[in-house]
């Protein structure tokens, strides 16, 4: 008994980290600067799972299984925040194997720099990873979107932690062009809401190195 509950202790040890090393891993490895503005313009046409209901906490076996998928991921562009030091996949619908991975799309058909782009990610035990930095997030903090052919640039001007039934807060605002990013709060019983507004949008080519840099383009993937 002894030796089985030492085993037990060892495995709960070691598994968050490992957890925490595959998610990291898999957000890299399907970084927007991974894929190419063809590639994206393919992924839109995928269907997506939109099911809010569908959405569980992030556990190993979810994280398992995205990693056996994660070649298969339809990636249709990337964030950065580069304040925070967010840089990730944006990846269409919000099944389990896409948030294990980056931001989901909530929506079906959103569009970068028109309405209400809603993006939803996780927030983790290691602060480093997917949306769990955006508790650091200050007003006036720029965000960016990508689809490889230009850079959106908004500007945060709402953080607010709200009942988790305020769905009406990724709803399209008449007049107003946002981006609206959902995670949980520690305990998982609110969302933390961060919506930027809209700036301006900047063609890949003449984006700024530090724009560049926000994604980890290196190199012409456009």
């Amino acid at each position: 008994m002894a030796v089985l509950l030492l085993i037990i202790g060892l495995f709960l040890i070691f598994l968050n980290p490992i957890k925490d090393w595959l998610v990291k891993n898999m957000s890299n490895n399907n970084n927007v600067s991974t894929v190419t503005a063809a590639q994206i313009k393919k992924n839109h046409t995928r269907d997506g799972e939109f099911d809010f209901s569908q959405v569980v906490d992030l556990d190993a076996e979810n994280i398992i299984r995205a990693r056996l998928y994660q070649d298969d991921m339809a990636v249709i562009g990337g964030i950065a925040v580069p304040d925070v030091a967010i840089n990730l996949p944006i990846i269409k619908g919000i099944s389990n194997y896409n948030l294990a991975v980056g931001a989901g799309t909530m929506k079906p058909d959103q569009v970068m720099g028109e309405g209400n782009y809603a993006l939803a990610g996780h927030n983790m035990i290691d602060k480093g990873l997917l949306f769990s930095p955006l508790d650091k997030l200050a007003m006036g903090d720029e965000i960016y979107l990508t689809d490889l052919e230009y850079v959106y640039v908004y500007k945060t001007s709402f953080i607010e932690t709200v009942n988790p039934d305020r769905v009406d807060l990724i709803d399209d605002v008449e007049g107003q062009t946002l981006v609206t990013l959902v995670t949980c709060n520690p305990d998982g019983s609110k969302r933390l809401v961060v919506q930027g507004t809209f700036e301006k949008k900047v063609p890949m080519k003449k984006a700024t190195k530090a724009m560049k840099a926000a994604f980890d383009i290196e190199k012409n993937t456009y």
